[in-house]
């Protein structure tokens, strides 16, 4: 593919995600935000998220199967597809029970994480299949570019519809993203891998992923260490709210800046990416990058109440820092796994990151509740900055 014909594969693709992701951003502060000050509990807001990762922990392993045997943009179209309905289950359920059952909320975001399950996975394959090789870290810049935008102004977006309009009709923003999004695919081509017409060998194909992985000596050594400060990470964005309204005393109005700034350093992070393309020492960036996680996450719970200005920053920080670690490490397995494999290797790396992560959910809520959710911060961010420096050495001779 010429280099005029990429970029216009891309922009196309990712204008799609950006609407998509926008209405998603929106819908999702919405839904936490009226979680938060309906139920003010730390398990309900743990348990949300994780019922929203359960599909990727049930189905995760196989949906790289079908990433690799189909086309990966009907992949992608089906998964907007489904998220898509689950806003308009979330929409009625707000519309016809004003306050509906919190479990009820849970089913609908169980069915918005399947999509994510495979849309997630597609999208980080496809992008091989038509970006060069040389610009696959610069190209991943541009695409946190494009994502950090949407995030940053959805939780703004959802704020806002919420002090004008009940929470019902927010959910119309996220489908005509997903719509919008649909379009967008149907406007460009990507080849198939194999013929969709051979049924799976489903256990075949998960353990040709497992081998993929375990010959990939580089990312075998960071493996653990992203594993453990997930385990650490997840549960923090889960209890942003919580942190806002009861130990910074704030409302809406502060978490919706909280989620702006977060979303602004991955901006900015994402800019430089795009322009400069990273550090030739992808480990090094990477461990880097989670030291500075947990320590922007340590001091988050340091400071006093009526230091929400140094929240603030830590934000910022936090959000950059996961820029420079993600985009390196995507682009270190797009460029040395070979495509036929593509799929099951982010869907396995996304499964084992998502069994991760509730381990680390379920014991941030009942721990948040009872010793203070800022101690959280405190412990949690301490233990990442330690797993950052484990994983200096342990990836330090492949750099």
């Amino acid at each position: 593919m010429n280099k005029t014909k990429w970029k216009r594969t891309f922009i196309t693709i990712y204008t799609g995600q950006a609407f998509s992701l926008l209405g998603s951003s929106a819908v999702q502060f919405a839904v936490i935000w009226w979680l938060t000050a309906y139920t003010e509990s730390a398990v309900t807001l743990t348990l949300a998220t994780v019922i929203s990762f359960l599909p990727n922990m049930l189905l995760g392993p196989f949906a790289g199967v079908w990433i690799d045997r189909y086309n990966r943009r009907t992949v992608m179209i089906a998964a907007d597809s489904l998220v898509a309905v689950s806003s308009v289950l979330l929409g009625l359920a707000f519309l016809l029970y004003h306050e509906p059952s919190v479990w009820l909320i849970f089913v609908v975001l169980f069915f918005r994480g399947i999509g994510n399950t495979f849309h997630a996975p597609a999208l980080q394959a496809a992008i091989p299949m038509f970006v060069p090789t040389e610009m696959l870290e610069k190209a991943g810049g541009w695409g946190n570019l494009i994502t950090s935008v949407s995030t940053m102004v959805g939780p703004a977006l959802g704020a806002g519809m919420m002090a004008l309009f009940p929470i019902a009709p927010i959910m119309l923003v996220d489908i005509i993203g997903a719509v919008f999004a649909i379009v967008c695919l149907l406007m460009i081509s990507l080849p198939d891998m194999t013929s969709g017409e051979e049924v799976p060998h489903l256990f075949d194909d998960m353990k040709q992923g497992f081998l993929a992985m375990r010959e990939n000596k580089p990312l075998m050594a960071a493996f653990f260490p992203v594993i453990f400060a997930s385990m650490l990470y997840m549960p923090l964005g889960s209890l942003f709210p919580l942190l806002v309204r009861l130990h910074y005393l704030g409302g809406a109005g502060h978490n919706a800046i909280v989620e702006f700034v977060f979303s602004a350093g991955l901006l900015v992070s994402s800019s430089i990416m795009g322009i400069w393309g990273g550090m030739k020492k992808r480990f090094v960036m990477i461990s880097v990058s989670i030291i500075t996680l947990g320590m922007a996450a340590f001091f988050s719970g340091i400071f006093p109440t009526e230091a929400f200005g140094g929240f603030v920053i830590c934000c910022f920080v936090m959000g950059a820092s996961g820029t420079f670690f993600n985009v390196p490490l995507m682009a270190h397995i797009q460029e040395s796994t070979p495509p036929q494999m593509m799929g099951k290797v982010f869907s396995l790396l996304n499964t084992a990151m998502t069994l991760a992560t509730p381990f680390g959910l379920l014991l941030a809520g009942p721990v948040s509740e009872a010793i203070g959710v800022e101690l959280w911060f405190i412990g949690s961010g301490f233990l990442m900055a330690v797993i950052g420096i484990i994983c200096f050495f342990t990836t330090h001779k492949f750099n």
